[in-house]
Parts: C-alpha cells; structure tokens; sequence
C-alpha cells in the first residue's frame, strides 16, 4: 500500500510540473507572438479573420419568385424556381 500512495505522491508533483512547464512556455509563446505582430503591424483581423457582423442573422434577399413571393438570399443552392431560368430576372431591385 505504500508503494502505492508513493506513486500517487509523485503522480501529483509531475502534474504540478506539468503545469509549471505549460505556463512557462505558454508565456513564452506569447511573447513570441507579441513580437511578430508588432514587427510586421498585424491587426486583430490579420490574425483571426474578418468576424460576421451578425452571426445566425440571414442573408439579405436578392431575389423573388413573383408568382408565390418566395425569396433567395442567392448562397447555397438555388431554388427549384430558378432552376433554368435567367437569375437577374428575378432580381429585388435595390
């Protein structure tokens, strides 16, 4: 049994280690990160990416079916309705 509770004792200290090893390199890393982007004038959107201004929000209609109404955002894949026919003739006039 004591075998055991050593390794539990040891087991504790490497996690403690562990730890202290991810911080360190972390801050580090970050460090690293902070030079970069200030080198070379990164902005926030260099790095991650333009966000969408209203994420879940749907895309404004572009076009109509004037017989039923129904409207197409024109992302993804087109309606039934406009299948073979000319897109811009059912254009929403901005």
């Amino acid at each position: 049994m004591a075998r055991y509770k050593e390794l539990l004792e040891q087991k504790k200290e490497l996690e403690q280690q562990i730890e202290e090893a991810r911080r360190a390199e972390a801050a580090a890393a970050l460090e690293d990160v902070r030079k970069i982007v200030t080198a070379f004038g990164f902005s926030p959107e260099d790095i991650f990416g333009k966000r969408r201004k209203n994420p879940g929000q749907a895309a404004p209609a572009k076009y109509r079916n004037p017989g039923t109404g129904d409207t197409w955002s024109g992302r993804g894949r087109p309606p039934q309705w406009m299948k073979d026919n000319d897109a811009e003739r059912f254009r929403i006039e901005e």
